[in-house]
């Protein structure tokens, strides 16, 4: 069996997108690495900014594409850092809600100060049609693969 051309472009797209990620962790470690976080926690902090009420670790864990364990670890660590804290859930009696601290605001808005003028440079190299179509098509993909 062999890849239809359109496959075959799909599958270099994938490899693309996983050298993307190394690269954009690789990165953006680089980029916050003095203010004592790493990307990962970037994206945990990034999760529970970006969404208008607390989250499971679970909720964490599908917004970011991870395992529910590898979050628990990080948001266990988070919470010893001072940058998350716990709430009881009304919902369910163990799966804790879980919300940034004052700490981890401010971690957070000093990242997004590094993040902005970063992405923004990047992104005046790029065609703003083309940046809509790679958004619309990256999309479409994790919503097939959801």
């Amino acid at each position: 069996m062999q890849h239809t051309q359109k496959g075959s472009k799909l599958t270099e797209v994938f490899l693309e997108v996983f050298k993307l990620n190394g690269l954009l962790v690789t990165t953006g470690d680089q980029l916050i690495k003095d203010l004592g976080v790493t990307s990962a926690r970037w994206k945990v902090l990034g999760a529970l900014s970006y969404n208008e009420s607390t989250m499971t670790v679970p909720d964490i864990a599908r917004a970011m594409g991870q395992t529910r364990q590898a979050i628990q670890r990080l948001v266990n660590e988070m919470i010893d850092d001072k940058l998350l804290e716990t709430l009881d859930n009304p919902k369910h009696q163990r799966a804790k809600l879980v919300r940034l601290t004052d700490k981890g605001q401010e971690t957070f808005r000093k990242v997004m100060e590094k993040q902005i003028p970063w992405v923004n440079a990047m992104a005046q190299e790029i065609k703003e049609e083309d940046l809509n179509s790679v958004a619309a098509t990256l999309k479409h993909l994790n919503d097939y693969l959801s």
